[in-house]
């Protein structure tokens, strides 16, 4: 399998050892997770928004099912822009420093989030609105480009090899407590009347950005550097273009990488984007049952997360990763049979089952990717692993309305697609548990 990546033999750690102290990990990892929420309740707001307010707001001009699908393409321009992000942050992460490039991130998706809740709609200025719109998506997708990658990087290089798994998994709750924190902004303002909603409602979780952004940035300026990057710096090992050095020495483990991380990220849209759009539009389902549906999730996610995080430093996280991949596969279909027969309850518990097996793979994705590359390149590799497989499945809900009117409505399509990625999540994680590599540090 090591044939698979041309630089195996080429790559090799520095000759010194970091010294990782343990009671600073917890701190770091803390640190890594309320930053990443942060910036994950930021990015999950467009998601929501786009299915239940820019395809009305901002694509007027359009029938309900083009406007639908415009707004989709929106939000799937930020997964196109991420890769993007991935190779200017992981520049600066793998050259400069993990923590200036995690500074920058959040910085940069807090204005542009905010800048969302501030933004006129088609009605008032035209054209112009799906287009600014589309912009502020394309700056949040940049800067998500390098979050992630920088957050799962810095946690884990600050904690005992040994204990990774449980370290790597806390920026991982980040994903779903921005949910929560989205969602429930968005649960509170759908109470209000329908016309106040449309007209500055739904604004009010963007605005949150700003003071949000303000705590985040206090947090990442506490952040120590990564004590692996300072000794690769001391060592003189850093790479002059990470990112061109992942695509010729680490082809082989970025492939496996893309495919070990595609269901975390499009799998979680298909449970969440595209089932509230599925279930309001198609189904004819409350709003407000949908965004509470995804509120439960969240909660399942968290547990998930913290209990397979602590499972990964026994099995290795490429087997909690394969099994995830399975095991989410198997639930697809049903799943989705239980959205479609508009029952509350069950819908709830479709919604919840489906985001909390497919976070089995999800909560191991930091464990994993992290160490299928070497330290020089790590702050790149992960970060283009990780966005190139929101890139290829980010646009999952869009394919998934489109496919939908030839489907005769029918949800099999979702659940086709959900199973397909997952599939592919198993493959990475089965090979992906054979490419690991270790550090060299010293436990303190």
């Amino acid at each position: 399998m090591r044939d698979l990546d041309s630089g195996d033999a080429q790559e090799k750690e520095p000759t010194g050892s970091a010294v990782v102290k343990e009671r600073e990990a917890g701190k770091i990892a803390f640190a890594a997770f309320v930053g990443t929420a942060l910036e994950w309740y930021d990015y999950f707001l467009f998601g929501t928004a786009a299915a239940l307010v820019f395809n009305r707001l901002y694509f007027t001009t359009l029938n309900a099912t083009a406007a639908t699908l415009a707004a989709f393409a929106t939000f799937g321009v930020g997964f196109v822009a991420r890769p993007l992000g991935a190779v200017l942050f992981g520049w600066m992460g793998d050259r400069i420093g993990r923590k200036p490039a995690l500074l920058l991130t959040v910085v940069s998706i807090g204005a542009a989030t905010g800048l969302i809740g501030v933004l006129p709609d088609y009605a008032s200025i035209g054209i112009a609105a799906p287009l600014l719109l589309a912009l502020l998506r394309l700056i949040q997708g940049v800067a998500v480009g390098g979050e992630w990658g920088g957050a799962v990087t810095i946690a884990v290089e600050h904690a005992p090899p040994e204990k990774r798994g449980r370290y790597a998994a806390l920026p991982q709750i980040g994903s779903p407590v921005g949910t929560l924190l989205s969602s429930g902004a968005f649960a509170l303002v759908l109470m209000m009347p329908p016309e106040q909603f449309d007209s500055w409602g739904w604004r009010l979780p963007f605005l949150a950005a700003f003071p949000l952004l303000l705590i985040a940035v206090y947090i990442r300026r506490k952040v120590e550097e990564s004590p692996v990057f300072e000794e690769m710096e001391q060592q003189q090992e850093r790479s002059k273009v990470p990112a061109l050095d992942v695509f010729r020495q680490a082809w082989g483990r970025l492939l496996i990488a893309i495919a070990s991380a595609m269901l975390g990220v499009g799998g979680f849209y298909v449970m969440t984007t595209f089932a509230i759009s599925y279930g309001t539009d198609t189904l004819g389902l409350p709003r407000q049952l949908m965004v509470n549906a995804t509120l439960i999730a969240a909660l399942a996610q968290i547990a998930v997360i913290l209990i397979f995080g602590r499972l990964a430093e026994r099995m290795g996280p490429g087997r909690v990763t394969m099994w995830g991949g399975l095991a989410t596969a198997i639930i697809a279909f049903p799943v989705f049979w239980l959205i479609d027969t508009r029952s509350p309850v069950l819908v709830v518990l479709a919604v919840a089952t489906g985001v909390a097996v497919l976070s089995i793979a999800y909560a191991v994705s930091g464990a994993l990717l992290t160490e299928l590359f070497p330290a020089r390149l790590r702050y790149s590799g992960v970060s283009l692993a990780y966005n190139l497989a929101g890139a290829l499945s980010g646009f999952l809900p869009f394919i998934a309305t489109a496919l939908l009117n030839n489907a005769d409505g029918g949800s099999w399509v979702a659940a086709l697609l959900l199973a397909g990625i997952a599939l592919v999540t198993a493959f990475g994680g089965l090979y992906g548990e054979r490419l690991r590599v270790r550090d060299e540090v010293v436990v303190r």
